[in-house]
């Protein structure tokens, strides 16, 4: 007997693309949809390949709803699986749990959400499938593997859990446990979320995280959206990954060493911004390109660097309606021989300016106040990686830099 079912997890319906709001309200609005187009394309593949059933581990929201739209969106997307009879089992994560969500939807009766007091065994007859899963009461960081039920001995056995296994980058510990915790249950398949990368964990038994449907900032890079699980006989045999985001961001990586004008710089994040847009396949793009390389455009790309980033955002817009620039950074050196003298330049002392200014007590100041005020913005992991001095250091630079480029122009 051969079937196959589709795991997602991570929907967190109409949760903002951040990055967008703030810098262009339409371009927000044409990607706020991004989401839900995501759910709708999880539902089509769900029916279109026949699958036996979907499996969604954890938060199908991303908290409380703003207004019961969201919910009666989500209601009326898994309708279709109901009247196509495709059974759904859903355990609630740490952005949806009881406790943190303040109402209920009535689904129709082929959608399961696993229970939270304890965890429970749903078993679907028809393909010999037991799925064992348990539900967020709140957002606990404990103990929680350990509650969940021994195998169901000549059925195939999907553990539906919602957690950091043994941690992920950019993720809070949610139900820590580890690849031997769970290789202990015995289980045929575990069906992961929270962790919004994509990783085949473990073939043997099968540890799989689909990763987050849809990507919401320009840390979600790339492809994304759900597993397809293909099962052969009681055993599963392969888990394919499933392209069905809305939308997608891409971190563009360019290097510029050696160019010497600008326009050359434009046509080279032209190229990588048109491979990513084709990458997309038609579907909204938001890209970050970080400039790097040594080159004497240096000083001149930090003075530029507003400007050219509109100018880049227009080109985008060339490209397609839904191709933005989401940020322009500039990660660029100057190249080891002298800087361009021009009169003005050579005028200054940029470096003494820059002293004085980094000596003045109220300047100072300010600058640990606005240091401080990035390091508690920071998500845990990358905090541990804040270094405030190598920071100021940066800022210092790029000021430098600025006043030089401000002064010399483009190089010639």
């Amino acid at each position: 007997m051969r079937f196959s079912f589709i795991h997602a997890a991570d929907l967190h319906i109409d949760s903002p693309l951040a990055g967008l709001g703030l810098k262009d309200k339409a371009v927000a609005e044409r990607f706020a949809q991004a989401g839900r187009r995501a759910v709708e394309a999880l539902v089509a593949e769900t029916i279109a390949s026949e699958a036996a059933f979907l499996i969604v581990a954890g938060d199908v929201f991303d908290g409380d709803w703003k207004d019961v739209g969201t919910g009666l969106f989500f209601v009326r997307a898994i309708g279709a699986l109901h009247r196509a009879g495709i059974p759904v089992y859903i355990v609630k994560g740490n952005h949806d749990a009881d406790s943190v969500m303040s109402r209920d939807l009535p689904y129709p009766d082929t959608v399961h959400v696993f229970p939270s007091g304890k965890a429970a065994t749903l078993e679907l007859e028809a393909h010999r499938v037991a799925l064992h899963g348990r539900s967020f009461p709140h957002r606990l960081t404990g103990d929680f593997v350990q509650t969940y039920p021994a195998r169901r001995d000549g059925w195939l056995n999907i553990g539906v859990l919602h957690t950091s296994l043994d941690g992920r980058p950019g993720h809070d510990g949610y139900a820590p446990c580890s690849v031997d915790d769970l290789r202990r249950f015995g289980y045929d398949y575990w069906a992961l979320g929270h962790i919004h990368a994509a990783e085949i964990v473990s073939r043997d038994p099968w540890i799989v995280f689909p990763g987050n449907l849809q990507g919401r900032s320009v840390r979600e890079t790339g492809p994304k959206g759900a597993m397809r699980v293909t099962v052969e006989d009681g055993r599963v045999i392969e888990a394919t990954p499933l392209a069905l985001d809305g939308a997608r961001w891409a971190h563009l990586d360019i290097d510029v060493g050696g160019l010497v004008d600008e326009a050359a710089v434009v046509a080279r994040i032209e190229a990588a911004l048109t491979e990513a847009f084709d990458a997309a396949d038609n579907r909204p793009l938001a890209a970050r390109a970080t400039l790097r390389g040594a080159t004497p455009l240096h000083d001149h790309l930090i003075a530029r660097r507003e400007t050219l980033q509109d100018d880049l955002r227009a080109m985008g817009f060339g490209l397609a309606e839904d191709c933005w620039i989401e940020q322009l950074k500039v990660r660029t050196t100057a190249p080891p021989h002298p800087r361009p003298s021009s009169p003005d330049l050579d005028a200054i002392d940029i470096d003494a300016m820059l002293r004085a200014a980094a000596t003045d007590p109220d300047f100072a100041a300010s600058l640990e106040r606005l240091a401080t005020e990035i390091e508690d913005k920071l998500p845990k992991d990358l905090r541990d990686q804040w270094r405030k001095a190598d920071t100021l250091a940066t800022i210092s630079d790029d000021a430098r830099a600025l006043l030089a480029g401000l002064l010399a122009g483009a190089p010639t």
